[in-house]
């Protein structure tokens, strides 16, 4: 890129410190462990213990199905996405014009439009990775459930180790889960840069602001904060 594109460099930068500033202090810090996603880790586990002292086990199954289901649900809807924009990669001569017919500044170069492109399926690429191997660990999820042991055990040693064992799996997968949803939140901040520099820094700001609302400040992460109704 030429010196004339500093603003666009300035707006990426911003763009890729607010996605790795906010997974670190979701995933690595005392602040995350307050989040929606950390506070359902404990449930997590909680589900587990639940389990072993049940006998019949079918709505957990189904549960986990239903997770499974999501996550490839996601899965294939991140390759469809890198099919999509590795298509408009291909036809910058249809798409450059539209951009400069918009009061929005100089249109993009075509090396730079293309730039912009493939940063785009990379975030979808990674996205599908993410959802692929949560996939995946939560078919090893389902595998342990089947292992469970009987739920005359669930007060042994084993019974207990098997909930932490299985609730980390489960956790693990979920983690992968939201980083690929975080992907996607991201990918939609990073369609501001194709209307410009400023535009990327206000969508990425927004996409941030949203995200942070919905772990920290939400309805549902009030109902975590939210104490039991006293009887009469």
């Amino acid at each position: 890129m030429s010196a004339t594109d500093l603003p666009d460099l300035i707006a990426l930068a911003w763009f890729v410190l607010a996605w790795v500033g906010y997974s670190f202090v979701i995933e690595l810090t005392a602040k995350g462990r307050s989040s929606l996603n950390a506070l359902m880790n404990g449930y997590r586990e909680q589900w587990m213990l639940n389990l072993v002292g049940r006998e019949n086990r079918i709505v957990d199954a189904q549960v986990t199905a239903a997770l499974q289901n999501g996550t490839a649900f996601f899965a294939s809807t991140s390759l469809i996405a890198v099919g999509g924009t590795l298509s408009l990669l291909r036809a910058p001569e249809a798409v450059l014009p539209v951009i400069a017919a918009l009061p929005l500044g100089a249109p993009p170069s075509r090396e730079l439009w293309e730039l912009k492109m493939v940063g785009l399926a990379v975030i979808f690429v990674y996205a599908f990775f993410k959802f692929a191997w949560s996939y995946r660990l939560y078919n090893y999820f389902a595998v342990l459930l089947g292992a469970a042991p009987p739920s005359a055990e669930h007060d042994s040693p084993e019974a207990h180790t098997f909930a932490r064992r299985a609730a980390s799996i489960c956790a693990d997968a979920g983690r992968h889960f939201n980083r690929g949803q975080r992907a996607f939140f991201f990918a939609l901040a990073y369609l501001g840069w194709f209307l410009g520099a400023v535009p990327l820094v206000l969508t990425t700001a927004a996409v941030l602001a949203v995200m942070w609302q919905r772990q920290f400040a939400s309805d549902s992460r009030k109902a975590f904060d939210a104490r039991p109704a006293e009887g009469n």
